[in-house]
């Protein structure tokens, strides 16, 4: 690791929260801002499957192409003339084949940059012995299924860090948490050891910040009026100092937006128990991580706290399960949510009768949407009139066959159900393969990372014993609010708020806008109350954490999302709306706030 600098700062921006992110974000990065390292996060659970099937149709596939071709190609002379290092997970299920594909890219500008990949997270090759050691799904229990797809460990920071101390320029990872990317260049440059467990999770929260490009910067702010210039938006780059405490900025001159809020919603955004948040190299608590604007768009972040990790490795293995397919109709005039809904139902009803004359199995699953009537506002939806909507209809079957039968009828309300009835969207919908997660803990010791560096081989030592062992939760706070004359508004008055998933659960956060309201916040937004409010999409537990550092509320609802990502038929598979509903609950508050 580097020497140990108490003043020195690190800057690291993120160009890529998923792979399909904008092509502009690395060059603005690159060209207008000051930076050490240039991040930039690829994958999801999906996104290895998929890279898994191109890995199968062409060895030399299996990664995000994106990474090479826009990113790299385009800014390799820009890069190595500023002298920023690159970390990025874009290898995917084939870091080698990526690293060879930029090697080529460094030899052919004329540079002698090195370039090193980190692999040892797939574990596909293990599968078998795991499957007679009956390894189990870590939240349902279920048996490994019989073909899976990928099978990858959430790799941490340290292999980064091993990297770059071994001299690389570039670092690219396979499978790995996402905050990692950021962890282990701090791991490096501060020379953190794999036991400052608060450092740790400070890096940690660092990278949790920025994985996610733009959203900490105004991308999905509750208040998202107050972010000028969508279209120019500034990614993030973050001013990283030696005790833990970091700066986030954007680069001068962009749009977007870096405040207290935007930056609160993101520290929530799907990490569940902010009080241990876990991770390969650290147990987080977040709940006392305070932050302070210092200057316009600057935030100050600081207070993470670590513990030991555990000593498993969580994996995420994708499986095939079925196929299913979506069709949409736009339909007009009054009452065009009603005539949408009736024409989903009389589909599924028509189709159901086809398949039985052909002896087949009915859909193994299936759901009737009217797009434009807040379908996912449930009870609480206020346009049930309105004079235009979209038929959605999602069906599942064990079959290919019976889900193409599907979308061939779902042209013929065109002639003969409601009038008004028009466009599809373009193209006829193709069938397409479900993908489902297989979520489980396997020991460190059965994952050995590694690095390849310009061909040399380079041993990786993990610590593997763990010590991890569960705190309480924050106590709850206050409930109590001023007496006297209430009024009641809708929750977004006092609250910002940002959902996402947590494989088959949401994730909501909930900031206080103002110190006081949080007491009201906490009355108003009880498991019981909020687990009410969302039943129409929630059937499990709902669980509440307090944050009181951001003066923040973390709620974690199971069985949220229908099966989450690929497994769900939903319009919103991932909870990205679930916040938007809940700041729309009625909550009581003194008159005297001025709220009304």
């Amino acid at each position: 690791m580097a020497q140990a600098q108490p003043d020195k700062v690190v800057r690291i921006g993120s160009s890529s929260g998923f792979w399909g992110d904008s092509q502009v974000a690395a060059a603005q990065l690159v060209h207008r801002g000051e930076m050490d390292y240039l991040v930039g996060d690829y994958l999801a659970e999906l996104t290895m499957s998929i890279m898994a099937r191109a890995r199968e149709a062409d060895p030399n596939m299996g990664y995000a192409t994106d990474f090479v071709t826009v990113t790299m190609r385009r800014l390799i002379k820009d890069l190595a003339r500023k002298n920023i290092k690159v970390v990025s997970n874009a290898g995917g299920v084939n870091p080698r084949a990526c690293a060879e594909a930029i090697r080529k890219i460094v030899r052919d500008a004329g540079l002698s940059l090195k370039v090193a990949y980190v692999h040892g997270d797939d574990l596909l090759p293990q599968v078998e012995q795991f499957r007679a050691e009956g390894l189990k799904e870590m939240f349902t229990g279920a048996a490994l299924p019989p073909k899976l797809l990928s099978m990858n460990a959430y790799l941490g920071g340290i292999p980064i860090a091993e990297a770059l101390k071994a001299g690389a320029d570039i670092v690219v990872t396979g499978r790995c948490v996402d905050s990692a990317l950021a962890l282990g260049i701090l791991m490096y440059e501060h020379g953190w050891s794999p036991t400052d467990y608060d450092k740790l999770a400070a890096g940690s929260l660092v990278g949790h910040i920025i994985e996610c490009g733009a959203q900490c910067t105004g991308g999905l702010f509750t208040d998202w009026r107050d972010v000028p210039d969508w279209d120019d938006i500034g990614y993030p780059i973050v001013e990283c100092h030696a005790d833990g405490s970091f700066i986030v900025s954007k680069p001068p001159s962009t749009g977007g937006l870096v405040s207290f809020g935007s930056v609160a919603e993101q520290l929530l955004y799907e990490i569940g128990d902010p009080g241990a948040y876990i991770l390969p190299d650290v147990v987080c608590d977040f709940t006392q991580v305070t932050m302070q604007e210092v200057g316009e768009n600057r935030v100050r972040v600081a207070g993470a706290k670590g513990l030991p990790p555990t000593g498993m490795y969580k994996v995420s293995a994708t499986f095939p399960d079925g196929w299913r397919a979506v069709a949409q109709i736009t339909i007009g005039g009054p009452e065009a949510v009603h005539k949408a809904r009736r024409t989903g139902e009389a589909l599924l009803k028509r189709t159901r009768r086809m398949l039985a004359a052909m002896n087949q199995a009915d859909f193994r699953d299936s759901l009737v949407e009217a797009i434009g009537g807040e379908n996912m506002y449930g009870p609480h939806s206020r346009a049930l009139e309105a004079r235009e909507a979209q038929m959605r209809l999602a069906v599942s079957h064990d079959e290919r066959m019976p889900v193409e039968m599907f979308l061939r009828e779902c042209s013929s309300p065109g002639c003969s159900m409601a009038q008004g009835t028009t466009g599809s969207g373009g193209a006829r919908p193709k069938a397409s393969p479900i993908v489902r997660l297989f979520s489980c803990l396997v020991p460190k010791t059965r994952v050995k990372a590694a690095i390849d560096l310009e061909g040399q081989a380079i041993p990786v030592s993990i610590p593997t014993e763990g010590g991890f062992k569960q705190g309480a939760k924050a106590p709850a706070g206050s409930s109590d609010v001023p007496a006297g004359p209430t009024v009641t508004v809708p929750l977004i008055r006092l609250a910002w708020g940002r959902s996402g998933d947590k494989g088959n659960a949401s994730n909501i956060g909930i900031i206080a806008r103002k110190p006081e309201y949080l007491p009201a916040i906490r009355r108003a937004l009880t498991p019981e109350t909020v687990g009410a409010y969302m039943a129409h999409l929630v059937k499990g537990k709902v669980e509440r954490f307090e944050v009181p550092g951001i003066r923040a509320l973390n709620f974690l609802m199971q069985d949220a999302l229908g099966g989450g990502g690929m497994a769900s038929l939903r319009n919103d598979p991932l909870g990205k709306a679930h916040a938007q509903i809940l700041l729309d609950m009625p909550v009581e508050v003194p008159k005297a706030w001025g709220l009304s």
